[in-house]
């Protein structure tokens, strides 16, 4: 396993939530590696509905994961009653392989994670062509 290593294509995402506030709160943590000839990305989403939480998409050569996640708990006593809940939205894009399309990404969600595989081409290297000059 090969890590890559990638620039920030998402920094305007992370500076606006900075500004926003809550930027450790909304940030989607992921993992990002080589597995032989394939991308993986993968995120932690626990509690989440991936069927209608998360959707995943391809703009521009860049990955977008968005999620949105509610809990809510309730506690009804006798002389008590108390209830928490928590939200919140959080988006991460990751830059593609070059020629990575969107009919070449893979998804599965299994125990709080989310994993998406992209296929890695080979890059094409062509053989320099040799061009003639003539006399004018």
């Amino acid at each position: 396993m090969a890590l890559v290593l990638r620039d920030w294509p998402d920094i305007d995402e992370v500076i606006r939530r900075m500004f926003d506030g809550g930027a450790a709160k909304s940030m989607l943590r992921v993992e990002e590696f080589l597995d032989d000839k394939t991308l993986v990305v993968r995120a932690e989403l626990p509690g989440i509905d991936p069927d209608k939480d998360v959707d995943i998409s391809v703009i521009d050569g860049a990955l977008r994961i968005s999620a949105e996640r509610q809990e809510k708990s309730e506690h009804k006593g006798k002389d008590s009653y108390r209830s928490e809940f928590s939200y919140g939205s959080f988006t991460r894009t990751v830059k593609l392989p070059e020629g990575a399309t969107e009919a070449d990404v893979t998804a599965t969600y299994t125990d709080g994670v989310l994993e998406i595989r992209v296929p890695v081409a080979e890059p094409v290297t062509a053989e320099p062509a040799k061009i003639a000059v003539t006399r004018g």
